[in-house]
């Protein structure tokens, strides 16, 4: 669920919120784990590397397909139908923020420098965060956190009736955005007890329709809302947080990874020290950097993310001037809604084709559209390239999500879903800059330019290297082979 509260810069979405991981769960008590019976082969174990070995408790892989529940299926869909209205509050409302910062008479630089500083707390809290979530408080911290983000929200509303001052305006936004990224973490831990491996890339792809619906319906609605009344965007943001708590509680499946275990003999559950705390942290860093499939999906989250924030920007600052207002909006909503078709074609591509394939022919297809940028004019051509990378990156993020979700332990994802998604943060907080800078010096055509070549070498890359890891991830997730590629 991991894909409710993302604000502002585009990217290769749902791949650095990987929150979002399959195994399906039998039904029973949240800390409830599945014995090995006779005759049924045994999982290789794996356990988060920040946990003492002696008493830690133990995660195995997916269970056995012939003992799956039908209840999750309804989960599922719960967690698809909570994340699509959540995505489509928060887009209402982040586009108009801005606005109404600009409408209470500050400048565009107030407005800049609240984004960045909400960007930059995302990327510190989110891997701390991500440990309790990660060791059995999952459930409670996403509906708390969504519960006081509707409570901030709605204050936000009431107080957009009069002139707040921006002091109001910027301490219920960053309060806003505190329980936002706490959600987040929390939230991308959450698939992996609602599918099994096999259903990765299709509960992944319906994660991903729900970004793209509300990534088109989201500025729509935001802005017809600010026109009519500036609190009603703000409103439904907060309706939003509603549903995404009332959402996680209706989920009848566990959520939570059972918590380690405290040594036999020393009473109740201590309180860990700092320096056990950072190791728990750290021990998301870890997975990332042992794993190839995860080096992989970091890659390609880092770079393709910069990469595609800055297209966008570039896309603005040229067709920002143009006389026909409505020029980038066109444009973002002809990419939103061939983003949603793409959404809707990756699950059964990856069925038809096989996902190393598929990743690999869709990565030396992405050079073409950004190629075309540095000969197309106006909007209808930028349109066009746009709406092409539209539909090749939910492609990739739907096989990427589902290798990443399925290679990492389950009492590691919220952790290793924050590093990824800390990361992609970090080498898209850059591009805006970047983008005027190229555009001012140079012109238009030199980012596309720039991108062409980094999505080249990323294509080679994959050629090279995808094949194996993928596959050498699938057999360790299966349980057959060590995950080493």
């Amino acid at each position: 669920m991991e894909a409710g509260r993302r604000r502002g810069l585009p990217g290769v979405r749902g791949v650095g919120n990987v929150g979002t991981s399959p195994i399906r769960r039998p039904p029973g008590p949240a800390h409830e784990e599945r014995p090995v019976t006779d005759g049924e082969p045994r999982r290789t174990q794996r356990t988060d590397p920040s946990v003492p070995a002696h008493g830690a408790d133990r995660t195995d892989r997916p269970a056995p397909r012939n003992a799956r529940p039908a209840r999750p299926s309804r989960d599922l869909r719960i967690l698809w139908w909570v994340n699509a209205a959540d995505g489509l509050g928060s887009q209402a409302s982040g586009l108009v923020l801005p606005l109404l910062l600009l409408q209470l008479g500050h400048s565009p630089g107030t407005a800049g420098s609240l984004a960045s500083v909400a960007a930059l707390t995302g990327v510190v809290l989110g891997p701390l965060v991500a440990v309790p979530a990660d060791r059995g408080r999952r459930r409670r911290l996403m509906t708390g956190s969504a519960a006081l983000a509707a409570l901030a929200t709605g204050v936000l509303a009431l107080a957009c009736l009069g002139r707040p001052a921006l002091w109001v305006v910027v301490s219920l936004a960053l309060a806003e955005r505190l329980c936002a990224v706490a959600y987040e973490a929390a939230s991308r831990g959450a698939l992996v007890r609602l599918a099994t491996v096999d259903e990765l890339p299709r509960a992944a792809a319906g994660m991903q329709m729900g970004d793209q619906a509300a990534l088109v319906l989201g500025p729509v609605l935001g802005g017809a809302l600010f026109q009519l009344a500036r609190p009603l965007p703000f409103l439904a943001d907060a309706l939003s947080y509603a549903v995404a708590a009332l959402g996680v509680r209706a989920v009848r499946t566990p959520l939570d990874t059972p918590a380690p275990t405290t040594p036999s003999g020393s009473g109740a559950r201590r309180r860990g020290t700092w320096p056990e705390r950072f190791a728990a942290a750290r021990a998301g860093v870890v997975t990332v950097a042992g794993s190839p499939v995860l080096r992989l999906v970091l890659v390609w989250t880092s770079a393709a993310g910069g990469a595609l924030t800055l297209l966008f920007y570039t896309a603005l600052f040229r067709l920002g001037g143009d006389e026909r207002s409505t020029a980038a909006g066109v444009v973002l909503a002809v990419s939103g809604a061939t983003g949603l078709l793409g959404s809707l074609a990756a699950a059964p591509a990856v069925r038809r084709i096989g996902a190393a394939r598929l990743l690999t022919v869709t990565a030396w297809l992405l050079p073409l559209p950004c190629c075309a940028l540095m000969w197309v004019d106006g909007a209808v051509g930028w349109g066009v390239a746009f709406a092409g990378l539209s539909l090749l990156v939910p492609l990739i993020t739907v096989v990427l999500a589902g290798a990443a979700v399925a290679c990492t332990p389950v009492e590691l994802q919220s952790r290793t879903a924050s590093v990824l998604g800390s990361v992609s943060a970090l080498a898209a907080a850059g591009a805006p800059a970047l983008a005027a800078v190229l555009v001012t010096v140079w012109s238009s055509r030199t980012p596309a330019l720039l991108v062409t070549v980094l999505f080249a070498a990323l294509a080679g890359y994959t050629q090279l290297r995808a094949p194996v890891v993928l596959r050498a991830g699938a057999a360790a997730a299966a349980g057959t082979g060590d995950g080493r590629g």
